[in-house]
């Protein structure tokens, strides 16, 4: 669906773009940051907080895949919440939202409210951050996009690399006796000003309340022509079909993998199917489905969802398991842990930028498959170098996790055009959406599954041996990704269109 955001006479015409652009630039990247930093720098807090809170194995887990899975089923309804009732209005909501979780967050008394804390922070974030892509696009010039897109690699990039060690510094440090609550408190500042600035800065604009949808640009929106309402079953059916896999993976191995586990993740395939069932209904009666279906019978753009799942998942996973392995099994710092991961982060940053700028418009799909053989073998490299040793440094550690992420940048620059290399422009915005909150599903997967092999191995065998082993299943997740990839467009769509 297209945006409807008509901002007043005085702000600019199609061909000089919003007055005030740059600035609403900055403040959509600030709230980017702000979601981005909360997923990053929550890993680092989260043996900080068990050793606080008390609480399992699982519930550690939950600290991290409740805000991911919240805002993956959240996020396509999101976009679509934004047309009805108007972007700059569902912005502001977000913000202050999740500005607020933050603090509910911070003031936590124990695990499980912790985890419903993150929940809400999820639900919210699903709400603020598919605004941004409509409101850069109500702003600027057509001329004047690829660089206001081109600004969120470097800016996302930073953040991936601050995320970690300043989760380490602030729980470290200890700031007034605040601990790990200082993670959560550090989007305070940045939120009031994202809600303030939002308010003033944004232009105005006209919800949608007819719903009547044109060809779909939009990140998160549905598209072709529909009544315009939220479709509360689809939600419901979605939510449920998530729920009934991802929850079972995460209380499986504390509970003895009862046969309700089992169970439970089988029925996750057909409640899935009568999701895709039911948004066929919602489309031959005139409605607006959350996803378009035709999405579904598109080789190329299933290929890509389920090689997206594995490789978030994979990512995911390595990076909760390397920051509990040094801080459970190794005893090192808050502090020390994140400034391990710089390396990674760097390797993220620069694959990135090589990807994107110079190999990925010329070599396209091959960039994808040497990012992954990159990545698996960075991981291996992890699992030669932490099994059996006695004493690790970070410098020691540092040669395989810079090789992970030079290959994990080199994936995530060209993935999601290639990924919509297939899709027709009145489905680019339900596939824009789908890609989102697949990427934070998989991230939730990711969580469950490969923490709950760390934390198995670790009971019987020692942390380094399970670190050891859970970065050997990293690499066999990738080694899976690069299969199905093969299924993917060789190149993604040659003018760009992808984004």
């Amino acid at each position: 669906m297209t945006s409807q955001i008509a901002p007043p006479a005085p702000t600019g015409t199609p061909s000089t773009g919003y007055r005030l652009r740059w600035a609403g630039l900055a403040v959509i990247l600030a709230a980017e940051v702000m979601d981005l930093l909360d997923t990053t720098i929550v890993g680092v807090a989260a043996p900080a907080v068990r050793q606080d809170l008390g609480g399992s194995d699982a519930q550690i887990q939950w600290i991290t895949a409740s805000y991911t899975l919240a805002f993956a089923v959240l996020l396509i309804t999101g976009g679509r919440l934004g047309d009805l009732f108007g972007r700059k209005r569902l912005f502001v909501l977000g913000a202050a939202g999740f500005t607020l979780a933050s603090v509910l967050c911070a003031a936590a008394p124990g695990a499980g409210t912790l985890v419903a804390a993150r929940t809400v922070q999820g639900l919210f974030a699903a709400l603020l951050i598919p605004q941004g892509l409509g409101l850069i696009k109500a702003m600027f010039p057509p001329k004047e996009l690829g660089t206001a897109f081109g600004l969120f690699g470097p800016i996302l990039g930073l953040s991936s690399v601050l995320g970690p060690t300043l989760g380490g510094y602030l729980t470290g440090a200890d700031w007034f006796g605040l601990g790990w609550r200082a993670v959560f408190l550090i989007n305070l500042p940045v939120g009031l000003l994202a809600v303030f600035a939002a308010g003033r800065i944004l232009p105005a604009d006209r919800p949608d309340r007819a719903g009547r949808s044109t060809t779909g640009t939009d990140a998160g929106t549905g598209t072709g022509t529909g009544t315009g309402r939220i479709d509360p079953v689809g939600v419901l059916v979605l939510g449920l079909a998530v729920l009934l896999l991802v929850y079972p993976l995460v209380q499986g191995r504390e509970l003895g993998w009862p046969l309700w586990t089992f169970l439970s993740m089988a029925a996750s395939v057909p409640t899935a199917w009568l999701f895709t069932v039911q948004q066929r209904g919602v489309l031959r009666r005139g409605g607006t489905p959350l996803i378009e279906p035709s999405l579904f019978g598109k080789r190329a753009f299933v290929s890509a969802l389920a090689t997206g799942l594995v490789f978030f998942a994979a990512l995911s996973g390595l990076m909760l398991v390397f920051t509990l392995h040094l801080q459970l099994g190794l005893g090192w710092t808050p502090l020390h842990a994140g400034l391990s991961m710089i390396p990674l982060s760097i390797g993220v940053v620069v694959g990135a930028v090589l990807s994107g700028a110079l190999l990925a418009p010329r070599y396209g799909r091959r960039v994808l498959h040497l990012g992954m053989v990159l990545a698996a073998a960075g991981a291996l490299g992890l699992w030669a170098t932490v099994d059996g040793a006695d004493g690790l440094t970070s410098w020691q550690l540092a040669p395989a996790l810079a090789l992970a992420g030079l290959g994990l940048g080199l994936i995530m620059a060209p993935f999601f055009d290639i990924a919509l290399a297939g899709v027709e422009e009145s489905e680019t915005g339900s596939a824009s959406g789908v890609l989102n909150a697949q990427q934070q599903l998989g991230g939730s997967m990711g969580v469950a599954l490969l923490g709950t092999a760390f934390f198995g191995w670790a009971r019987t065998d020692g942390f380094g041996h399970a670190a050891g082993l859970t970065y050997g299943l990293v690499a066999a997740l990738l080694a899976a990704a690069f299969v199905i990839a093969f299924l993917l467009p060789r190149q993604a769509r040659p003018d760009g269109e992808g984004h």
